[in-house]
């Protein structure tokens, strides 16, 4: 399946706190010394974070997309 990065996928809190359960592990393991409350903070001022974490919010979005499909 494919994401387009670009969409919107956070609805609400609840559903961005699920969103960010999926990937912190993933990320946090990526880049060891940050975390991904580090990431959320800098990207509010800075173009190449904000991309950052819209890219694994778009990988999260594909993991609870995936998670919630039945099994054929």
């Amino acid at each position: 399946m494919r994401t387009d990065s670009r969409q919107h996928f956070v609805s609400g809190t609840e559903d961005r706190i699920y969103l960010e359960s999926l990937i912190r592990e993933d990320f946090e393991r990526c880049h060891p010394g940050e975390t991904l409350e580090d990431l959320k903070r800098r990207a509010s001022f800075s173009k190449e974070d904000r991309d950052l974490l819209r890219d694994w919010m778009a990988v999260a979005a594909a993991r609870a997309a995936a998670a919630s499909r039945p099994n054929a």
